[in-house]
């Protein structure tokens, strides 16, 4: 179904870009709906989040970060590239 008549963008399409991890703003630049009228952008916002919550995304793991005040060390061998093989 179309949702956006003035740049002629369908629900799948939006919905393709929301599986991907995209969400309704970053959607809104790159495909442009509702940026001419406006009328889209309740019907755009409501894939999107019908998306969102029937396709999750990756598991996102905490990075481990050093306890507060110890010095940054770059050279920290869990920081080191690993040599090519």
């Amino acid at each position: 179904m179309i949702v956006c008549v003035c740049r002629r963008i369908s629900d799948r399409e939006i919905a393709r870009h929301a599986r991907a991890g995209l969400g309704f703003d970053e959607i809104q630049f790159e495909l442009g709906v509702a940026t001419q009228c406006g009328q889209c952008e309740g019907c755009a916002r409501d894939v999107v989040a019908q998306c969102s919550a029937t396709c999750p995304t990756a598991h996102i793991k905490r990075a481990d970060h050093p306890t507060e005040g110890s010095p940054w060390n770059p050279l920290s061998p869990s920081l080191q590239a690993s040599p090519a093989a």
